[in-house]
């Protein structure tokens, strides 16, 4: 057999090329292109699909805006009103869904501008609008104590609504209060003296001095009720608590007592009403409401006939019902000495020209005295402090 010879370099080549193929499978095995997905299909790149609620025009208002994506995320979520009001919102862990923190506005026009990402990665926009139907019928509020003051010890914080408030508990999560050294107190709810609605915020016991005390009531876009109508803006204000500061009036001592800081600064001689009719002064914790000067008092608006219609100087306002303390000249003989005024607190005009030049509004009148008409009601003025702080948190509607 002939036997064929074959040069050193083609033997060498022909090894190469063996170890070559020998290697082929393993360098297949790993990886140099990735393998197809279990299923046997390929990752799914179709475009995100999102959903926007509310949709449409004149939906109702009241409900937060809701975005949801499907086959993918949402990267950005900006929902924007025509003025440029923009709706904060939070998204799900997955970010599968973005809900934003505040409700839709009657009367609004609302763009929607979202951003996502499909599982296969690719970015895409999904941009959406509606608007909200006008309100029927508007709410509004009155609040007290007014922005920057500087208020007493017993001052509440009192929003007085235009129309009834069945939505309560609704109304009340939209108010926050909040303060420099987190005093606790509660929302009650009552009828002012006129019959409208009424919300206040008392602390536990009387404000510590120079506490800083913020009110946000976020009622844009809360509806009050079918009676009420909706609310369309916020409202807030801020105060300072002022001086511990009280006054301590002995109706059956006839005397008045301004105390402050604990102790005492200057006793006054006074005379109440006068015993056994209606002409009784009220007991229990009064505020001061307002320091109203010289005004006329016409006995006629509080049901007492043609007792007096009369100029009265230095008057401060305590209750709805009309009681004051005043200058009351025409009564000397019996100031410090016997109850004889119809419900009021007088005294001389010097002492009367003093004290108004020492209290603030919010400083609590504390008033006892054995022969009186009643303690003063939760709503005759800021008569909240009567009752205890369980029955006054009980009036909370989110109790």
């Amino acid at each position: 057999m002939q036997r064929i010879r074959v040069p050193a370099l083609a033997r060498s080549g022909l090894r190469a090329a063996g170890a070559a193929a020998l290697l082929a499978p393993l360098a297949a095995c790993s990886g140099g292109t990735a393998p197809p997905p279990a299923d046997g299909g390929v990752a799914d790149d179709r475009p995100a699909v999102v959903s926007v609620a509310p949709e449409g025009r004149r939906v109702t208002a009241g409900e937060p805006v809701e975005v949801t994506a499907e086959r993918g995320s949402l990267t950005s979520v900006t929902v924007t009103d025509a003025e440029g009001g923009r709706l904060d919102g939070r998204f799900s862990a997955d970010r599968t869904s973005w809900i934003s923190n505040r409700k839709t506005v009657p009367g609004a026009a609302y763009r929607v501008t979202a951003a996502t990402r499909s599982k296969g990665g690719t970015a895409g926009t999904r941009r959406a609008s509606f608007t909200t139907a006008e309100a029927d019928k508007v709410n509004k509020v009155d609040w007290r104590p007014g922005t920057g003051t500087t208020v007493g010890i017993a001052q509440p914080i009192s929003l007085v609504f235009d129309h009834p408030v069945e939505n309560r508990a609704e109304v009340e999560k939209q108010l926050e209060v909040t303060t420099s050294n987190g005093t606790e107190g509660s929302w009650g709810w009552m009828r002012d003296w006129s019959g409208k609605d009424q919300v206040d915020w008392r602390p536990r016991t009387y404000w510590k001095p120079g506490t800083r005390v913020t009110l946000k009531a976020e009622l844009n876009g809360t509806d009050s009720g079918p009676d009420g109508g909706w609310f369309v803006r916020d409202y807030s204000t801020d105060f300072t608590i002022g001086d511990r500061q009280v006054v301590r009036v002995d109706l059956d001592e006839h005397e008045l007592t301004l105390v402050r800081d604990g102790s005492t600064v200057r006793r006054i001689p006074v005379s109440g009403g006068t015993p056994g009719g209606d002409k009784r002064s009220w007991r229990g914790t009064t505020v001061l409401m307002a320091k109203e000067g010289t005004i006329n008092m016409n006995s006629e608006t509080v049901g007492l006939g043609d007792a007096y219609n009369k100029m009265v100087d230095w008057s401060m306002r305590l209750t709805w019902s009309g009681t004051y303390a005043h200058a009351a000249p025409w009564n000397a003989r019996y100031l410090g000495n016997a109850n004889r005024s119809s419900g009021c607190i007088g005294m001389s005009d010097a002492d009367a020209r003093w004290l108004y030049g020492q209290v603030r509004p919010g400083d609590p009148f504390e008033i006892e005295g054995e022969d009186t008409k009643g303690t003063v009601a939760p709503n005759n003025g800021f008569g909240e402090w009567n009752l205890s702080w369980d029955a006054w948190q009980r009036r909370s509607a989110l109790r």
